[in-house]
């Protein structure tokens, strides 16, 4: 009962006239983000994150969670009336989503899209109130190396979990701790791979590096894509799911809740494959399974409730243990740090209101969804025409203006346009950024536990092996570097066998 009146006092507090509108702001613009194909969710927050100076820090930490769980639902549209994901967890629903759209039912996909979304947030909701304060008691007992071990394993399991190769994300999320020692020693003071320029004695700062990785690198290798496809359905009616879809609907929802949740817990899962795997269990299930791919409703129902589950339930590694797990998490460690709230077992205690204040906005989030996204169809739709030429400028402006308010460095301008180009390479061969910015935010806190982990075993590796919960991590983690190497060995020994055979 204390959990619910906490989370009741949380909610009452999300409801404040100031915080409501932060909210509503957040819903709209996530929305719009997953509408649009190409900024995303990380784009969309980087570019607000020199706000954080000026908002009130709970208002502003409402607006970001928002623009996460409104990307999703935002991600379904284009999805269903244009063949095109707003977000990549989305890509599994163009499947259903579209061929129901062919079939002149695009008002019952986005019907039941916009429902199961708010069940799997809800049910998601109730399970992080749950959770989130247990895992953050046992975090208490962690210690420098435990921490160590943790931000190790959290960073290997981004990488083995990664869409391209294994190598490729190593190399990232490397490259993001070796940027994240750019500038003055946290001990001795001294310049570190600075080469004498003054912009660099503090440091690359995350703001720049962020707009210009998600923002600048989304718009040069969109304007070196053709453009997207065509709205199909022009004119939506009857969105509103009949009783037959929600008797097709209620099972998959309800295992969509159940199995995002869980997916999205884990650290280094993410909502793309909640998604996916929805889908994969939805098919299983079914009595029909070829219908799937030719506009069965589960196909779209179950996958749209996981993502948003996922999208819910990924909030606990972060809050709890202090452990971002992707690219949007990291840019909201890096909003909690600007306003002095360090995430990790000690938020909750610290910071109760801020806690259970996000949790009752993330309820009142998906209701303003529900009731925003069912009736702003036709107005989204008018959106997806707007041609992406006259689009870009204003991304670049804002870019550029976010950039530059942050720090009122003009070097951070160059830093943006410089990550930009360096993003847009990286996307066209296939190394992602996530691991990279997961690397940098991680990157001076890795290198602190890992010194005073040092400091206590007096210069003894051993002290990661020796602790059991580090032990455990380390474990993890170097079976995941390794798995790779095991898979190719096996691999090879199976050809051999066949040849001699």
């Amino acid at each position: 009962m204390e959990t619910l009146d906490l989370l009741a006092q949380g909610i009452l507090t999300a409801a404040a006239p100031v915080n409501l509108l932060y909210g509503f702001i957040g819903v709209l613009l996530g929305t719009m983000v997953g509408v649009l194909p190409g900024l995303g969710p990380a784009g969309a927050i980087a570019l607000l994150l020199p706000l954080a100076l000026h908002a009130p820090p709970l208002s502003y930490l409402i607006m970001l969670f928002g623009i996460t769980y409104g990307a999703q639902y935002g991600g379904s549209i284009t999805s269903i009336l244009v063949n095109i994901p707003g977000e990549a967890s989305s890509v599994i629903t163009c499947l259903d989503g579209y061929a129901m759209a062919r079939q002149g039912r695009a008002g019952p996909a986005l019907g039941i899209a916009a429902f199961g979304s708010f069940i799997g947030g809800t049910f998601a909701l109730f399970g992080l109130a749950y959770l989130a304060p247990a895992l953050a008691e046992f975090g208490l007992h962690f210690g420098p190396p435990e921490y160590a071990a943790l931000m190790f394993f959290g960073l290997t399991a981004l990488v083995y979990l990664a869409h391209g190769p294994m190598d490729k994300a190593l190399i990232m999320a490397f490259t993001g701790v070796l940027l994240a020692s750019v500038g003055l020693d946290p001990v001795t003071g001294s310049p570190r791979f600075t080469f004498n320029l003054l912009l660099l004695r503090d440091g690359v700062g995350l703001t720049p590096l962020v707009i210009g990785l998600f923002g600048v690198s989304e718009v040069l290798l969109n304007l070196s894509q053709a453009d997207g496809g065509e709205v199909f359905q022009k004119k939506i009616t009857g969105l509103l799911p009949t009783r037959s879809d929600w008797k097709e609907s209620a099972a998959p929802i309800a295992r969509g809740s159940i199995l995002g949740f869980i997916i999205g817990a884990i650290p280094g899962l993410n909502v793309v494959i909640a998604s996916f795997a929805s889908y994969a269990v939805e098919k299983k299930f079914s009595s029909q399974p070829e219908k799937f791919g030719a506009g069965a409703i589960a196909g779209v129902a179950g996958p749209e409730t996981a993502n948003n589950a996922a999208s819910a339930s990924g909030w606990i590694p972060l809050l709890s243990l202090g452990l971002p797990t992707g690219s949007v998490t990291s840019l909201i460690f890096g909003a909690l740090m600007i306003h002095g709230l360090a995430p990790g077992p000690l938020f909750i205690k610290n910071s109760p209101e801020v806690f259970w204040g996000l949790l009752g906005s993330m309820y009142l989030g998906n209701v303003m969804l529900v009731i925003l996204n069912l009736p702003l169809i036709g107005l989204w739709i008018r959106v997806l025409k707007i041609p992406y030429f006259a689009l870009f400028p204003l991304i670049i402006l804002f870019s550029i203006i976010g950039a530059y308010t942050a720090a009122g460095n003009i070097g951070d301008v160059f830093i943006v346009i410089l990550f930009g180009v360096a993003g847009y390479f990286m996307k066209k061969f296939g190394y992602e950024p996530a691991p990279l910015v997961l690397g940098f935010v991680l990157g001076p806190l890795l290198e602190t536990a890992i010194r005073r982990s040092m400091i206590m075993s007096r210069g003894s590796a051993a002290i990661f092996f020796q602790r059991p919960i580090a032990a455990a991590f380390m474990g993890l983690a170097l079976l995941m570097l390794l798995s790779p190497l095991i898979a190719k060995r096996r691999l090879g020994r199976d050809v051999i066998d066949k040849l001699e055979a």
